[in-house]
């Protein structure tokens, strides 16, 4: 399996930027697909997850009405629609995914079995 994230850029508060991540190396059909984030000297911490199948979604209270998280099955391809970013938003954001069976919480990175490299967001003030 091979996530590639991309998407990242350089924006300013209030604005919007989509997340992209293209999967490819096997089917998805029952895995689970997160977005993290880390900022610098902080902590990996959890942004949202997608169910491949279904698409029933998970977010972290600190994005909940600003970003969005989907999947096009046929793309491969899961997203990230942020909004209203602001600087606190500031991190390099990674794709992940995880296999069935899943045993533990969509937002513990230990979670996930399969990292991309990572995009950086920059929002300034």
């Amino acid at each position: 399996v091979q996530l590639q994230a991309s998407g990242g850029g350089l924006v300013q508060a209030g604005g919007s930027l989509r997340l992209s991540c293209a999967a490819s190396g096997r089917t998805f059909s029952g895995y689970i697909m997160g977005w993290f984030r880390q900022a610098p000297g902080k902590e990996r911490e959890f942004v949202a997850a997608i169910r491949w199948s279904g698409g029933t979604s998970n977010y972290a209270d600190s994005v909940k009405g600003r970003f969005t998280i989907s999947r096009d099955s046929a793309k491969n391809t899961m997203y990230l629609q942020m909004n209203s970013l602001k600087p606190e938003d500031t991190a390099v954001y990674y794709c992940a995914a995880a296999r069935p069976p899943i045993r533990s919480a969509v937002a513990t990175p230990t979670t996930y079995d399969y990292w991309g490299q990572g995009t950086l967001v920059t929002v300034s003030s």
